[in-house]
């Protein structure tokens, strides 16, 4: 019956050779048809007839189609020739449409040829392309004009020759051009196929934002899925779930975690079609997907999830043989080499012969020639084995050489730095290693130098600047640990030139506060630079913007040379700004020394995977200097953190009991009175620059002798979370101290908070308060245009940090506790304690504190007289200082006061008054007194004030003539408690004088 009517269709197609729809008719019958040798052999036989002398039209057809049918059975051989004999009679010139829709064919064929030269393969492919589009145009063919569009972008996505950011440039023009005839209404199917396309460009884009390339990838899969639904276009609806597992385990944005099991839910989404039985390729695809997948995913145990990954790649195997796919079987055998070399090192097995038959198995088809990508990222793999053979066996110093050899061939050959960017950065990253395993430290710093320039670069073309900056936060911490590196192998250097300790502190000042200080010289500008240069720094800063954002949404008309020009426009914004101000990659040291003071020295400490470091800045242009630890000191370290954080969150009364005898341990740790004989003796103030967790400790509490450090340094020990902060906080000139805004109590549970506020009050002329019920979120918004005109800022009420998300740590507020949990609200936005429920939305936040209303352009100082207000994310590694001094600093105060742990109400209320007392007595008087200062004179007050003397103190207090009778309340609320307490009974008691009461503020800032 079918072959009957096969013979009825193709007479009449051959007495028709010119409609336009026979090649479609072709298709579908062969859609309809499963034997379709039977109608290769229905084309083979009408050739016999129709012969190229006797029936040249004719023949030139029906070659077509037969080649059409070899293409569809997977022939491509015998479709290329058809396609070919086609071409001898239909010229441009006499058959200009057949001329077309035949070398689009011919292309596809070159397209997904296997024999032969790849690159050729492909570049004839394109050749093919170009000659239908000029037939195919936009005009007279849309449709054929966006089709072949859309086959083009493959084309240049999957090119070998030519620069391959250019070729994904040029794919993502061609799926922009095709979807201007391929709209969503007009071909929901063409339009769904080209978003499909899109998303693999995007995927694998290097110009523009690495996570914004993979977040529109994302978008472009979900839009192609509004048409690939399960149910209308399953095998589409498979493929598209398949290829947005392969974007989410790229994924940037989001929690890692997530991702990776977003991505193996996509997959196994996809294999609800693609069965063996039914799709034997795409199923073995999928397989070897889910492997990468597995091979990297957090959850669950380690070791059999590699396990899980060799068992997904030996699955692909039944399906990608070597006779059959050599491609797909090579990319097989570099998987698991990767799965074995990785579950090798965990199981400390040693031998890694297996993973490397594996990779020298991949090269057999992964050809420097035809694979050159696959070829360098297998050489990278096969260094990757001899440096970790070279580190269990040192005598194996020909190992540590091949993995050399094998990292140098990859990036001079292919992953250079203008073809492949990220690529060449991991490799130099990796090369660096290998250098510095086999003591070649200028070679090593070279390459750790190369990898850091082209992060630094990758840094400045992320768009989104903003107060979270979680792209580039997630880049700090990808490449963290390439900055220890760094940093290590300069000390190397530094033991026979001492020019590398300069270069050692300017990597560490690179890794440290990056977006703080580029948030906040962004929101200085114009009164950190003369107003000209300022102006200039914002012209070029537009630029900048402007050009990134056509580069990222495909609307440049030159991509290449705007992105050349781009380049142009940061250097000289760059040069520009560092005859100024030189922060971030263009911090140097030497131009911030003769910043600091006469008489003030720094300790900035930084901590690396193997010691302790201490760097010692001294003024006047003296040498740096660096104190290193011993690998054991590390460990104590981290034994020590570990038993303070776990007391602190578990058992607090053991902690607060534990405080000082812990603190002479770290002391001791540290090597403190070591680090100190490095400090002249001229030095009488001090700036601490800790890192990572020791944010969180009071380090100038630290013992010292029979002292402790704050006593060593008459002019204040203060904190800065780095140098370059320091220096961009020094350039705040902020004269006046007359006006206060005050938080009083909002919550109305906390007993010595009015005393602090009323007694403070009276320190300044100009005051406003927001006090108990009033202290409301909404209250403070309408607070805001005032608070631009304040000198002093004071918080005192409960604070919070939360570890699991900084961003909402909060300053509690009137109104925030909730009874429940609305239905249906947003769950982020409430935070259960064992006191409550509180609304976030209500309180004072971390992230609140970075939008623009908050503009504290007047602000001396900030006291956060509250709870775990100076404590910060110590966990991320990006080393940036996320806690609420941040926001503030970022919204314009030159100085922070906060607290390290939870504080006590009545010693911090009288720490508090005093040390406002201090530096406002100070000021009225016309002494230079810093903040630090003025509040280490408090703490060695109140760690050393009797019961006596803070009773006749206590009677001294001024009160606030404005708010006498309120003020008179909680000065005889705060004698009675005082009066009632039963440790009065020993008068010359020194009620504070442990680390818990006096030691918990610190400095930070100006």
């Amino acid at each position: 019956m079918f072959q009957d009517h096969l013979n009825l269709r193709m007479k009449y197609i051959l007495a028709n050779p010119n409609r336009k729809d026979n090649l479609q008719q072709i298709y579908q019958l062969l859609a309809r048809n499963t034997d379709k040798e039977q109608v290769i052999s229905c084309y083979q036989e009408a050739l016999k007839t129709y012969t190229f002398e006797d029936f040249p039209e004719q023949w030139a057809t029906t070659q077509n189609y037969l080649g059409v049918a070899y293409h569809k059975v997977g022939n491509l051989e015998q479709a290329i020739c058809c396609y070919l004999s086609a071409l001898k009679v239909y010229t441009r010139e006499s058959f200009p449409e057949q001329w077309a829709i035949t070398k689009y064919y011919l292309g596809d064929a070159y397209g997904v040829r296997i024999t032969g030269d790849r690159s050729e393969n492909l570049e004839q492919e394109i050749i093919c392309y170009h000659d239908a589009l000029k037939v195919y145009t936009f005009d007279t063919f849309p449709e054929q004009w966006a089709n072949t569009k859309n086959n083009f972008s493959h084309a240049y996505r999957e090119r070998i020759r030519g620069e391959r950011a250019e070729n994904l440039e040029q794919a993502i023009t061609c799926c922009y051009d095709a979807l201007k005839i391929y709209t969503f209404d007009a071909f929901p199917e063409k339009w769904a196929m080209t978003k499909y396309s899109l998303s693999n460009a995007y995927r694998e884009r290097i110009r523009g934002e690495r996570a914004e390339n993979l977040e529109q990838a994302i978008t472009c899969c979900y839009d192609a899925l509004k048409i690939y639904t399960f149910d209308a276009f399953p095998k589409e609806w498979a493929t598209t779930k398949n290829h947005l597992g392969l974007t989410y385990i790229e994924r940037i944005r989001g929690e890692r975690v997530e991702n990776l099991e977003q991505a193996i839910t996509c997959y196994q989404e996809a294999l609800k079609i693609y069965t063996f039985d039914a799709f034997p390729k795409e199923w073995a695809m999928v397989q070897i997907n889910l492997g990468k997948a597995y091979g990297q995913r957090i959850t669950g145990d380690l070791a059999e999830n590699l396990e899980q990954a060799i068992s997904y790649s030996q699955e692909a195997l039944k399906v990608y043989t070597f006779d059959a796919f050599p491609e797909k079987w090579a990319m097989v055998q570099n998987n698991l080499g990767i799965f074995s070399r990785r579950l090798t090192t965990l199981r400390n097995i040693g031998n890694f012969q297996k993973t490397i038959d594996y990779y020298l198995s991949a090269l057999t088809v992964h050809t420097r020639e035809n694979f050159p990508e696959y070829w360098a990222m297998t050489q990278v793999n096969i260094g990757a084995v001899y440096l970790s053979q070279y580190r269990i066996n040192k005598e194996r110093t020909e190992d540590l050489k091949a993995a050399i050899d094998c990292y140098l061939s990859a990036s001079k050959e292919v992953f250079t730095r203008e073809a492949f960017p990220q690529k060449y950065a991991e490799v130099q990253d990796n090369l660096g290693k290998a250098y510095k395993e086999n003591q070649q430290f200028s070679e090593a710093y070279t390459a750790f130098a190369a990898a850091i320039d082209i992060i630094e670069s990758f840094r400045q073309e992320i768009l989104y600047g903003s107060a979270i900056d979680d792209d580039k936060k997630k880049l700090a911490e990808e490449w963290n640990q390439l900055y220890q590196s760094i940093v290590e192998v300069c000390l190397d250097l530094a033991k026979n030139e001492p020019l590398y300790y300069v270069r050692a502190i300017e990597y560490i000042e690179r890794s440290k506060t990056r977006n703080l200080v580029e948030l906040i010289l962004d929101r200085d500008l114009k009164t950190i630079f003369p107003s000209e240069v300022a102006d200039q720094l914002e012209q070029l800063r537009d630029k900048i913007a402007s050009g990134q954002y056509e580069i990222q949404n495909n609307t440049a008309e030159n991509p290449k040379l705007l992105a050349q020009n781009l380049q142009q426009l940061r250097q000289q914004r760059q040069e520009l700004q560092d005859r100024y101000l030189p922060v971030g990659s263009g911090f140097r040291f030497d131009k911030f020394q003769p910043t600091l003071a006469q008489h003030t020295a720094i300790i900035e400490w930084y901590i690396t995977n193997q010691k302790i470091l201490a760097f010692v800045v001294k003024p006047n242009g003296q040498e740096l200097t660096v104190w290193e630890s011993q690998p054991e000191d590390l460990e104590c370290l981290s034994n020590w953190e570990n038993e303070y954080l776990q007391d602190y969150y578990t058992r607090k009364n053991q902690w607060q009991n534990q405080l000082e005898k812990r603190l002479k341990q770290l002391s001791k740790i540290l090597h403190i009175e070591s680090i100190l004989e490095q400090i002249p003796a001229h030095c009488d103030r001090l700036i601490l620059i800790p890192h990572r967790f020791l944010h969180l400790l009071p380090l100038h509490a630290l013992p010292v002798g029979e002292s402790y450090l704050v006593d060593k340094f008459p002019l204040g020990v203060a904190y800065a979370p780095s140098c370059q902060l320091l220096q961009q906080v020094q350039q705040r000139q902020r004269p006046d101290f007359q006006s206060l805004f005050a938080i009083q109590n909002p919550t109305g549970d906390l007993q010595f908070t009015d005393q602090e506020v009323n007694s403070i009050l009276s320190l300044f002329p100009s005051h406003q308060v927001l006090s108990n019920s009033h202290a409301t979120k909404a209250a403070i918004d309408q607070a805001v245009p005032h608070l631009q005109e304040v000198d002093y800022l004071h918080f005192s009420c409960h604070g919070h940090f939360k570890t699991d998300s900084p961003l909402d740590s909060f300053l509690l507020l009137a109104d925030a506790k909730v009874s429940s949990i609305p239905m249906n609200a947003d769950p982020k936005q409430y935070f259960e304690t064992s006191k409550g429920i509180i609304d976030l939305s209500k309180c004072l936040t971390l992230g609140n504190l970075f939008e623009r209303g908050f503009d504290f352009k007047k602000c001396r100082l900030v006291v956060l007289s509250a709870c775990e207000t100076g404590l910060i994310d110590f966990n991320n590694n990006s080393d940036e200082y996320i806690g609420l001094p941040s926001g503030f600093l970022y919204a314009g105060s030159s100085s922070v006061v906060s607290s390290l742990w939870t504080v006590d109400d009545m010693s911090t209320a009288y720490l508090m008054i005093k040390f406002l007392q201090n530096l406002k007595a100070a000021f009225d008087g016309g002494e230079d007194v810093s903040v630090a200062v003025a509040l280490n004179q408090a703490q060695h007050w109140l760690r050393n004030i009797t019961w006596k003397d803070l009773e006749e103190w206590a009677n001294h207090l001024q009160l606030d003539s404005s708010n006498h009778p309120e003020a008179e309340r909680s000065m005889r609320q705060m004698r009675e408690i005082l009066a009632k307490n039963p440790r009065r009974k020993n008068i010359d008691e020194k009620l504070f004088q442990s680390p818990y009461h006096w030691a918990g503020f610190t400095a930070i800032g100006k």
